[in-house]
């Protein structure tokens, strides 16, 4: 039985990371921003016992040591952290403001990237003194796409592709192994609104499975991801785009 962190839990694709984990019989913080009722709802569903719900708002430096610190009481250890929540803002670059651009890239630097960069700091401070552990970062299509109405969001995903790998390599010798899983558009969470639109036939034909990612798809790679059997795919890149997209 493992103690997992979950971030930006309280629906869509972390909601379905977080009942895949607790279905393999670990136990489970599900992490919230400011939707607490909606995290309430995920904890109730979760199969097994010792589950929780810890709100933090991850762009505050502070309160992302204090939510790993808060974890690590709640369950007695940390021994997997999946770097999930996220946060996307159109700032297209021929129609905003330049404060309207420097808030966008503030905000979305700081929640996509900045974020998970801490939590992973505070995880690795634990983990290499408690045999090790596993991080899975979710990033996205767009880190290698572009997106040229949300470039903010593009260039944090990229980042965290190039932060895992590094971290991979610092701490592979303390037991730690890095891994990031990059969805493309999934049925669920921040691509709802768009899913729901006149260009969803136009997006699912992107793939040539004729369709967008489950949720439960995503869980299940971040749960082989934190398996010990992955462990020497640390610092890999597991693309879940459908080959709408190849590097």
């Amino acid at each position: 039985m493992r103690s997992v962190l979950v971030t930006g839990a309280s629906g869509g694709i972390g909601a379905a990371i977080a009942h895949a984990f607790a279905e393999a019989g670990d136990r489970v913080v599900v992490h919230y921003h400011r939707r607490r009722e909606a995290a309430e709802k995920v904890l109730s569903a979760l199969p097994g016992t010792g589950h929780h719900v810890i709100g933090a708002d991850l762009t505050d430096p502070e309160q992302a040591r204090q939510l790993v610190a808060d974890t690590v009481e709640a369950l007695g250890g940390l021994d997997v952290l999946v770097n999930n929540a996220g946060v996307e803002r159109p700032h297209p670059v021929l129609d905003v403001s330049y404060g309207e651009w420097q808030d966008a890239w503030s905000f979305t630097m700081a929640a996509n990237l900045q974020g998970p960069v801490n939590l992973a700091y505070c995880a690795v401070h634990h983990m290499k003194d408690h045999g090790g552990g596993r991080i899975v970062n979710i990033s996205s299509r767009s880190a290698v796409r572009g997106e040229p109405e949300e470039m903010a969001y593009a260039a944090a995903k990229a980042g965290l592709n190039a932060f895992g790998q590094s971290l991979a390599q610092a701490v592979g010798h303390r037991g730690i192994a890095v891994m990031t899983v990059a969805p493309g558009f999934v049925d669920a969470g921040m691509a709802d609104p768009i899913l729901a639109g006149p260009d969803v036939e136009a997006i699912k034909a992107q793939s040539p499975l004729g369709r967008v990612a489950r949720p439960e798809e995503i869980a299940a790679a971040v749960l082989f991801c934190a398996s010990p059997d992955a462990e020497f795919a640390t610092g890999a890149i597991l693309d879940m785009f459908g080959a709408s997209y190849l590097r």
